[in-house]
């Protein structure tokens, strides 16, 4: 097949959907031709081929971070995308569209398909339809939501990452169409473990860690303070903090206010080994987010052994059974959060199980498996030969 896939970002832009529009991108190379549009950024190439997809950057205005995107920067993209699309429609015969996050990027993908005549698959990815962090959420605002709702309508089939994206796109869009559920995946890790002390972690510490864009909807500054919290019974706790965005500088200041200044770690961009690397050697993986539509960092945790802490509003309830794969904990509860933490980090035992279950759980979400699921809907959406 000849598929085109729309996103406004893609590493090294942006967070989990990037992440996951790359896997399944560079999955589906390997048995059809795939082109990519999405934004640009100082530095990188306006068209490339790695691992045998076809990258095309497209200008917008002020997007001055890899991190988070401007409105601007999102509001041009519209234009600047469809202006490519239709280049690329008009010289390649593409048979199905796929458009990751109903906003700011399914328009791009209704117009070039209603020009085009192209079946169009949305993968709606949860913050693009709701988001509780932020004012400017769809959600909120009446032509937002209708947009949404207009995008959903339109496409010739919507797919949502987890059963709470499903539900919260019936719940404020209220769609015409089903609504089908298909996981993030993710490849198998590829890396090196190494001992602790060559990652500057300390001997005798045990370490939470937790990985993903510094915004408010991470939740981090929740974090940090139940880890104050824990520490008045487990003085041997650290934190370390892999990412970057526009809260770095308060999380920091709160982790000097909370006197764990020495106990915070922040890293920010790493190379996937050494993500991976410090996976390994840490003790428990922390998601603190006030909501998530998938979570595919859990994925990456699971399958380093670790037992999980989450919260319970998104996605990550389709992966995390609670006492089976770790606990679930309220959004915002710094108290359950810290009781949740010193659960785990006291009982050897619990965590050892939970971190076998973690394993072969993690497995079941292999990018080989996702993409397979993809390439049905798709064919089955083009009435081509499965």
């Amino acid at each position: 097949m000849n598929i085109l896939m729309i996103n406004y970002e893609y590493p090294p832009l942006g967070g989990g959907g990037g992440v996951f529009t790359r896997d399944l991108a560079n999955e589906l190379a390997g048995d059809h031709n795939v082109d990519v549009l999405t934004t640009h950024f100082r530095g990188l190439e306006k068209k490339e081929v790695k691992n045998g997809v076809n990258i095309y950057r497209v200008p917008v205005l002020n997007r001055t971070s890899l991190h988070t995107a401007t409105m601007s920067s999102m509001l041009t993209f519209l234009f600047s995308a469809v202006m490519k699309g239709i280049r690329l429609c008009a010289n390649k015969k593409y048979h199905v569209i796929n458009t990751h996050f109903a906003v700011p990027t399914g328009p791009v993908g209704l117009v070039l398909s209603r020009v085009f005549n192209i079946p169009d698959v949305l993968s709606v990815h949860g913050g693009d339809i709701y988001d509780p962090s932020k004012k400017t959420s769809p959600h909120r605002h009446a032509l937002l939501r209708l947009a949404v709702r207009t995008v959903l309508n339109s496409a010739s089939a919507v797919v949502a990452q987890s059963q709470n994206t499903r539900d919260n796109a019936g719940r404020f869009y209220k769609p015409s169409k089903d609504i089908a559920v298909i996981p993030l995946g993710i490849p198998a890790p590829v890396f090196t473990p190494v001992d602790r002390e060559k990652l500057s972690m300390r001997k005798g510490s045990f370490y939470i860690i937790s990985i993903g864009r510094l915004i408010k909807r991470k939740g981090y500054d929740h974090l940090i303070i139940s880890l104050a919290v824990a520490r008045e019974r487990a003085q041997n706790l650290e934190l370390i903090l892999i990412g970057d965005g526009p809260e770095r500088d308060a999380l920091n200041e709160l982790s000097i206010r909370t006197g764990l200044k020495d106990r915070v770690t922040f890293l920010s961009s790493v190379s996937e080994e050494k993500k991976f690397q410090y996976l390994a050697a840490a003790d428990m993986y922390v998601l603190s987010s006030l909501h998530e539509g998938f979570g595919i960092v859990l994925l990456e945790a699971m399958s380093c052994g670790l037992p999980v802490v989450a919260t319970d509003q998104g996605g990550q309830t389709d992966i995390i059974a609670p006492d089976r794969n770790g606990i679930l904990v309220p959004p915002r509860d710094e108290t359950k959060l810290a009781e949740a933490i010193l659960d785990l980090a006291m009982d050897d035992r619990r965590r050892r199980e939970i971190s076998e279950n973690n394993r072969s759980a993690a497995a079941r979400y292999s990018i080989s498996a996702v993409s397979r699921r993809y390439v049905k809907l798709f064919k089955d959406t083009t009435g081509a030969d499965a």
